[in-house]
């Protein structure tokens, strides 16, 4: 055997045990996180809880439109003792007009109007905290302005899942189908997200929630010293409260259509884009087995793509492309079959089709999410 075929048969064995190596770590995380959203029950219900006094908390800056739109969704949900507060932060549009005559409706309605552009909390950290201190039940639901429940059993649902020991309750926040391209790619992004999430809450190892349908004991927040430790960081009133005070034994997960919300989707890229980094931003706060965890998929995933096109190409063994190609379609594959049941949960499952091509997609977006993060760091209030 000539030097040069060694050297080539020795390289192509290389670039399979890259490629089988990656594969391997890929099938892991989708079987074991994101297939557990796909085989769960629809939820941790517990009747002994089930009616607990609830108090709905909303911030909103400018968001008269949605407010007029969402909040009689929430207001009138059927569920037997439950409060809703919004807090107006430093609105400038009506917002003040229609958040009162709201009060003149509903009794179990709360306003608080902060009148002042208070700068010593980054983002919405304190309208929050003002929220949750200013809520008379012990549980809290969080939701955006945004967001509009799936039904009147939204609270309910919610509720449901807390047992004896749980004190934080994870939801899906989803967006609005609406056609066009963007609207797939962010709903697809939105799923791949709470898949992993939500995947590993079940698997006892939570490590964030999305302030658009999350809900815990007040006790923990204080307990956890509420955002003290992040209130310089604009973004992680949701995420780095449930990466700091989740447990396996006190987080639990909603997945029933009930207790879903929805919201509506950015309409064009570069408010999207925007969006998306704010959200990345929060990730470098998580603790290092958090962020060990999501690199390790992340760097994977993303040498995946590369070591395929670089072994299909240079490869001379037949063998080996054989192998490489039942490497492809193995993860090919265990994606579609994951995004197709997992999406049935929420009502996605037409995204397995587009998930091959919005894997790809995203492994060439989060580098540059990431690099914007590096060199641009300044993100607004939401």
């Amino acid at each position: 055997m000539s030097p040069f075929l060694e050297l080539q048969l020795n390289s192509d064995i290389y670039w399979l045990i890259a490629l089988a190596l990656s594969t391997l770590i890929i099938l892991f995380y989708y079987f074991f996180y994101f297939g557990r959203v796909a085989l769960s029950r629809s939820g941790q219900e517990n009747s002994q809880q089930a009616n607990a006094p609830v108090s709905v908390i909303i911030c909103a800056r400018n968001e008269y439109e949605n407010l007029k739109k969402n909040l009689p969704i929430v207001l009138e949900q059927d569920y037997p003792d439950f409060e809703v507060v919004v807090v107006n932060d430093f609105s400038q549009d009506d917002s003040f007009y229609l958040l009162k005559g709201f009060q003149e409706k509903y009794d179990h309605f709360k306003v608080i109007h902060l009148r002042e552009n208070v700068n010593f909390f980054e983002g919405k950290k304190l309208a929050l905290a003002v929220g949750i201190k200013s809520a008379k039940h012990d549980t809290v639901l969080l939701t955006d302005a945004d967001c509009t429940p799936a039904g009147k059993n939204w609270i309910k649902t919610m509720m449901a899942a807390f047992g004896n020991k749980t004190e934080i309750v994870l939801g899906y926040g989803g967006y609005k189908k609406v056609p066009g391209f963007l609207n797939k790619l962010i709903r697809f992004d939105t799923l791949s997200i709470a898949l992993f999430y939500l995947g590993a809450a079940l698997a006892g190892k939570a490590y964030m929630g999305v302030g658009r349908n999350l809900a815990y004991h007040r006790k923990a927040f204080f307990r956890h010293g509420g955002f003290a430790s992040h209130y310089k960081i604009k973004s992680g009133d949701d995420d780095l409260f449930v990466n700091s005070a989740a447990t396996p034994s006190n987080t639990a997960v909603v997945l029933n259509p009930e207790g879903y919300t929805f919201s509506d989707p950015k309409k064009d890229f570069v408010s999207w884009f925007k969006q998306k980094k704010r959200h990345l931003s929060t990730g470098t706060y998580y603790k290092m087995g958090d962020k060990i965890k999501l690199g390790i998929f992340t760097f994977f995933n993303t040498l995946f793509y590369p070591v395929i096109v670089l072994f299909l190409f240079f490869a001379q063994d037949s063998l080996s492309l054989l192998i490489a190609l039942g490497l492809f379609l193995l993860k090919t594959i265990s994606l579609m079959l994951v995004y197709y049941y997992a999406g049935k949960r929420v009502d996605e499952k037409k995204l397995f089709l587009y998930s091959p091509l919005f894997d790809f997609i995203f492994v060439l977006l989060n580098p540059l999410f990431a690099a914007s993060n590096i060199f641009y760091k300044k993100n607004k209030w939401k």
